[in-house]
C-alpha cells in the first residue's frame, strides 16, 4: 500500500504494477486530492486517509486497471446510505467524476 499525493511518473507507475499486479485498487480523499494505492482492503486505505486528515464522508474506493487504462468506482467502502449511495458503486455523479479526474492527474503518464 502506497500513499501518494503527487503525478507518478511512468516508472512509479511500473513499480505499482510490479507490485500489485494489473489491477490495483485505489482509496481517494476527493477533497484533499489524495490517494492511496494497492490497499488489501479500501478500509485500509481509508484509515491512512483518515490518519492524514482526510474526513470519512470525502474518502471512496475503486481502482484502475494499468494495461487496459479503465478506472471504476466500485468498492465496499462506498456503501454509504447515510449519503444517498446504496451501492458499491459511487452513484454521484459529482464525486464520481472528481474520484476519477483524480486518477487521471496521478496516472497522467498511462496515457502519453
Amino acid at each position: 500500500m502506497r500513499y501518494v499525493d503527487t503525478m507518478l511518473s511512468t516508472s512509479d507507475i511500473q513499480k505499482i504494477r510490479d507490485e500489485f499486479g494489473d489491477y490495483v485498487k485505489l482509496t481517494i480523499d476527493i477533497v484533499n486530492r489524495r490517494m492511496v494505492v494497492g490497499p488489501i482492503l479500501h478500509a485500509d486505505g481509508e484509515k491512512l486517509l483518515l490518519e492524514k486528515g482526510g474526513a470519512q464522508d470525502d474518502i471512496w474506493g475503486g481502482g484502475i486497471d494499468l494495461k487496459d487504462k479503465i478506472i471504476d468506482t466500485t468498492a465496499v467502502l462506498n456503501l454509504r446510505p447515510r449519503l444517498g449511495n446504496e451501492s458499491m458503486e459511487i452513484l454521484d455523479p459529482q464525486r464520481r467524476t472528481v474520484f476519477i479526474e483524480i486518477v487521471k492527474i496521478f496516472f497522467k503518464a498511462l496515457w502519453h
